[in-house]
């Protein structure tokens, strides 16, 4: 009769072998630069002072990148008032928000919500 445990735990180990091949790989490659910032929703309301995201350590080495979509809430004097992840990666949202809430746009009449998108791109 065949040994179970042995049998179940091979997948596993074949994927963690292959998984550490691959990050070898990657880790080898270059560095990346991130961030392209797009406002989608009310392009009037231009942004004044803009902070750049970081790019997480872990993620640009193994050249994950990806777009991450943020509702933003700009006050009449042009303060971010609060921003909710859309879309996007949770941990390279999280860096993205991080930045966008010290982000100063222009004054208008009114609180906007607007929708930006920045996108994290590992091959640049």
């Amino acid at each position: 009769m065949p040994n179970r445990r042995n049998t179940s735990t091979w997948p596993l180990k074949t994927v963690a072998s292959l998984f550490f091949a691959g990050l070898c790989v990657i880790v080898s490659s270059g560095r990346v630069q991130a961030q392209q910032a797009r406002q989608l929703d009310n392009p009037e309301r231009r942004i004044i002072n803009r902070i750049e995201p970081e790019y997480p350590e872990t993620l640009k080495r193994l050249f994950i990148g990806g777009i991450v979509r943020i509702q933003v809430t700009v006050n009449p004097n042009g303060k971010v008032e609060s921003t909710e992840l859309l879309g996007g990666s949770p941990i390279l949202g999280q860096s993205a928000i991080k930045a966008v809430k010290q982000w100063k746009y222009a004054s208008s009449a009114s609180t906007d919500k607007l929708v930006v998108q920045l996108e994290f791109d590992p091959h640049r």
